[in-house]
């Protein structure tokens, strides 16, 4: 994977959940990793677990990525590696709530990391990527992307912003040796839905949920299989499962899977 990437890999949102699963499966593979994310204990511990199990060399970078400064300023800490493997899995949503129940600062913060932190990062990565013939973008999205939904409006929006980018530049750079993948995430068993039920007063039962270990391996397999990867899926490079359905009903029926997934009754309003 060096030879046909490079030598260094980066994940932002690599703290924990499949963001530590993507950097595992790098290290393991060879690829020096730079982990990105706020938190600098899980950050350090994440690490020095990787350095230990896999020989390879850890760099650990403490941001915010919903701040307008955080992509320059990883470009400026990272500007002597060169950057073979990109991972975007920041932004995560711990707490699905109606549109008017969240402030509007909270739907701007998911903005900034969901839709304009992946551009920029493609952006600045990329471009080295595509100069050099070598690399690959991933970026880890939603079934939340398939249609709108109650409870989801700002998150979803963001999730299709990114698994359009991902599609987009799949087909802009196909040729350049430089491989795009959106990967479609379902429900999965990471420490933000823990906390997400926590936070409810809800057990945490596993039971359906992918592991992120499985998820990130399948991934990094599939890495050439671009544009979109739909995890777990029996076919995983088809469209959306809603396809066949006009759009009114899809939102429904993705209001329907949210108000579920959240422990609630859907209303059945029209």
């Amino acid at each position: 994977m060096t030879s046909a990437y490079g030598p260094w890999g980066i994940v932002l949102g690599g703290s924990d959940g499949v963001g530590v699963a993507f950097a595992h499966g790098m290290a393991a593979r060879g690829i020096n990793v730079v982990l990105v994310a706020r938190r600098v204990p899980v950050l350090e511990q994440a690490a020095a677990l990787i350095r230990l199990k896999y020989g390879v060399e850890v760099r650990t970078v403490s941001l915010d990525l919903s701040t307008p400064d955080a992509l320059a300023e990883l470009e400026r800490r990272t500007a002597d590696l060169e950057i073979g493997l990109l991972v975007y899995n920041a932004g995560a949503d711990t707490s699905s709530v109606a549109f008017l129940d969240r402030d509007i600062d909270g739907h701007l913060d998911l903005v900034r990391r969901n839709c304009s932190g992946p551009l920029e990062a493609a952006h600045r990565f990329g471009a080295p990527m595509v100069a050099r013939g070598r690399g690959s973008v991933v970026l880890v999205t939603s079934g939340a992307a398939w249609a709108g939904g109650a409870t989801l409006a700002t998150y979803g929006a963001t999730k299709a912003f990114d698994l359009i980018l991902a599609e987009a530049l799949w087909a802009e750079w196909r040729d350049s040796g430089v491989d795009v993948l959106g990967l479609v995430l379902g429900r999965t068993d990471t420490p933000s839905h823990r906390r997400q039920a926590e936070a409810k007063g809800d057990a945490y039962d596993t039971a359906g949920l992918a592991d992120p270990y499985r998820v990130a391996e399948e991934a990094l397999d599939h890495l050439a299989d671009g544009p979109t990867w739909i995890s777990g899926s029996p076919d995983p490079t088809a469209g959306s499962p809603f396809a066949a359905m006009k759009r009114r009903d899809a939102v429904l029926a993705m209001s329907r899977g949210a108000a579920t997934a959240a422990g609630k009754k859907a209303d059945g309003r029209h």
